[in-house]
């Protein structure tokens, strides 16, 4: 103490700037980043915005699609996604390499993955190309009517978070038959010059570009189809005939045998009268037709007899719902009741259920089926090709999920083929052995 007590003293006499001087040199040095602090930041930051941009970093479902979800009503977070792809705003698949378990031998031809992109999202061809780099081998775009048309007024798209799902009314609001031609045109311009040697009108391996046709509000229930196809056959590497959409007013009619029979029989003659597709005159496009899951077992056997009976090439099942299953559904309230048609997970029970059956009625035949409706993950894809289908589309689970979906339903699905030693093509129709 006595030592301490001396020492403050000598400190007191000295003059007031000799005794800062001495305070501020005998202080610790303040701590600061050095160069390999510095580096080590910066590559953890380039290393966190390289993660971010990866289409399959938990980011874009946890963080992404959330906040989308939080700023955004549901036709302008679907607007907002349609502008990032087109626009090339979108994280990508840094590695996107297809196990060959996963090969699905279609229409005289291999697509690469059994996973398709369903219509309804990219109504217009805006984000063809995108979709094929997310990993869809099937990418379906429209509906696209003849005229242009505004479809219902809005609000027409709900979404039900809680569910994973949607509700949406918009009644094939379209741009018409000439502007998406003009899209394609130029497409078709633009990526035959680079790759003349394609054979597919997707202009990627082993990838499909499906064309999806509906008919004007006021339009006819046969010539709006003959159009479509007549102007679309040529870029379509499959064409599809919706008549299940429950917003335009007489569509599912035309599910009835008669109408349905006499439809398909007409857009397959307008079909064979086509003189090929343009990047192989050799091929025609294959025709399938779309249907809903709200029919009888007597309807679907009725659908599936018009499809032999038009000879068509195949059938996708299905549409969305009118159905409600309140039971099922979490989300609670007037949304519930919004008119208009459900997806998203709660549609996969009724959509497999009508599959099946279905499967029921064609599987003595030719003719290729589609499972749509509910798919989410791994699971649910295999067990539509259990059920007999080729292969599946999804679109709502991709808003939910983010883009990383595509790749992480196609390593669920290898896992689980590689567990059971098998393929994707052994597999499909399973259930009825």
């Amino acid at each position: 103490m006595q030592s301490l007590s001396r020492h403050s003293l000598r400190l007191a006499k000295r003059p007031l700037s000799s005794q800062m001087r001495q305070i501020s040199t005998s202080r610790p040095a303040k701590a600061g980043l050095g160069p390999a602090s510095v580096g080590l930041l910066a590559a953890a930051a380039l290393a966190f915005g390289v993660y971010s941009l990866d289409a399959r970093s938990a980011v874009q479902e946890y963080v992404v699609c959330p906040l989308i979800r939080a700023l955004t009503t549901a036709e302008q977070g679907h607007n907002l996604g349609i502008l990032c792809l087109k626009t090339g705003l979108y994280p990508r698949l840094f590695s996107d390499v297809d196990d060959p378990l996963l090969k699905v031998d279609v229409f005289g031809k291999t697509l690469s993955n059994p996973i398709g992109m369903a219509a309804g999202f990219d109504k217009h061809g805006e984000a063809i190309d995108a979709l094929f780099s997310l990993g869809f081998s099937y990418v379906e775009i429209g509906s696209i009517t003849p005229e242009p048309q505004p479809g219902n007024p809005k609000p027409r798209f709900f979404r039900l978070s809680q569910d994973d799902a949607v509700i949406n009314r918009y009644g094939f609001n379209s741009v018409g038959h000439w502007a998406v031609l003009a899209r394609l045109r130029e497409r078709f311009a633009k990526l035959h010059t680079k790759h003349p040697d394609a054979t597919l009108n997707s202009f990627q391996d082993n990838k499909f570009l499906a064309i999806n046709l509906g008919k004007n509000k006021t339009g006819d229930e046969v010539e709006d189809y003959l159009a479509g196809v007549h102007n679309f056959g040529p870029y379509a590497d499959a064409l599809v005939i919706n008549v299940s959409s429950p917003n335009t007013p007489g569509l599912r009619d035309l599910q009835n045998e008669a109408k349905l029979t006499n439809l398909l029989t007409k857009v397959v003659k307008e079909r064979n009268s086509l003189e090929g597709e343009l990047i192989d005159p050799s091929r025609k496009p294959p025709v399938l037709v779309k249907v809903a899951p709200d029919l009888t077992e007597a309807e679907i056997e009725s659908i599936a007899q018009s499809a032999k009976d038009a000879k068509i090439d195949g059938i996708i099942m299905s549409n969305t719902t009118v159905q409600r299953p309140v039971d099922q559904l979490i989300t609670k309230g007037d949304i519930v009741n919004e008119t208009g048609g459900l997806s998203g997970k709660p549609l996969k029970p009724i959509a497999l259920k009508a599959f099946r059956t279905l499967r029921k009625y064609t599987k003595d035949s030719d003719l290729v089926l589609v499972g749509c409706g509910g798919i989410s993950s791994g699971k649910d894809a295999l067990e539509f090709a259990r059920a007999g289908a080729t292969f599946v589309e999804f679109y709502t689970a991709f808003a939910y999920q983010g883009p990383g979906i595509t790749r992480k339903i196609k390593d669920e699905i290898t896992e689980e083929l590689k567990r059971e030693g098998k393929t994707w093509m052994e597999i499909v129709g399973s259930d009825d052995k």
